[in-house]
């Protein structure tokens, strides 16, 4: 069973997330690469907002393709290239995430691979037998 941290002697998350997560010995641990907001037709969704929900949507696919879902992500990371869109990406990824909250960082960078590219999301998934 996943157990999630968030201790009373330091700082409570500022949002949906936990500060820690442990899973038992055994499990089936899946890391998913960085997913941007690319749609199956090769489109790309415009907005940060657009392409933070595809780029959830990707990384749920790769989660459900391993048999694994969103309760099963245990760490979430962030790459935003636009300043100040944390909140947006919360939003987002609490609706993509039914309100499930794995341990998670979000990072303003100054690029990703393409200068067209506004969030990446890279995840560790376990599934515990």
């Amino acid at each position: 069973m996943l157990r999630f941290f968030n201790p009373v002697a330091g700082a409570a998350p500022a949002s949906n997330y936990s500060h820690g997560v442990e899973h038992a010995a055994g499990a089936r641990r899946l890391l998913v690469s960085g997913q941007v907001g690319v749609r199956p037709d090769g489109s790309l969704a415009g907005g940060f907002e657009a392409q933070a929900a595809v780029a959830f949507d990707n990384l749920l696919a790769v989660v459900a393709e391993a048999g694994m879902a969103a309760s099963d992500l245990v760490k979430i990371t962030a790459f935003a290239t636009e300043p100040g869109q944390v909140a947006a990406f919360r939003t987002v990824r609490d609706r993509k995430l039914g309100g499930h909250a794995p341990a998670a960082t979000f990072l303003e960078v100054a690029g990703l691979a393409r200068p067209d590219y506004l969030v990446e999301i890279e995840a560790e998934a376990v599934k515990e037998p």
